[in-house]
């Protein structure tokens, strides 16, 4: 059966496909494109953060069961990925609204930022998934 935070974890490597994509269409010259990955990455991840903030309202905290040295690698991962979701919000709305204004100058400036970012958060995202629900399942 799939789960809820299974679906949470395909929709965080989705985003991040996706933003790779993206990143390969830039770099070839590709704008309409690497528009259409970035606005649907972005589509994606705001999906990704309703559903994860539903998740966790009916859901409440989950636990890891983890023991010994990998306990303080998941918390360290966790933190970073927390930290950087909540810093990569803003980022992203101020990325997205400079290339809509078509000010590039300015998104390239940002976005050189926000892409490495937003592509952490998404892959660790799955990462504490896996390490949450499938590592140590029981």
């Amino acid at each position: 059966m799939f789960s809820h935070a299974a679906l949470n974890a395909t929709l965080n490597a989705t985003s991040a496909i996706l933003l790779a994509c993206g990143y390969v269409a830039i770099r070839s010259g590709k704008r309409a494109l690497h528009k259409k990955l970035m606005l649907s990455a972005f589509t994606v991840s705001t999906v990704f953060l309703v559903s994860y903030l539903v998740y966790h309202y009916r859901v409440g905290h989950v636990a890891f069961q983890g023991h010994g040295w990998i306990r303080p690698v998941y918390f360290a991962l966790l933190l970073s990925h927390t930290v950087l979701a909540i810093v990569i919000v803003p980022l992203i709305l101020i990325t997205l609204r400079r290339a809509w204004l078509e000010r590039f100058d300015k998104h390239r400036l940002i976005a050189r930022w926000t892409l490495p970012l937003w592509f952490y958060v998404c892959v660790t995202g799955v990462i504490v998934y896996f390490m949450l629900y499938q590592l140590y399942s029981y």
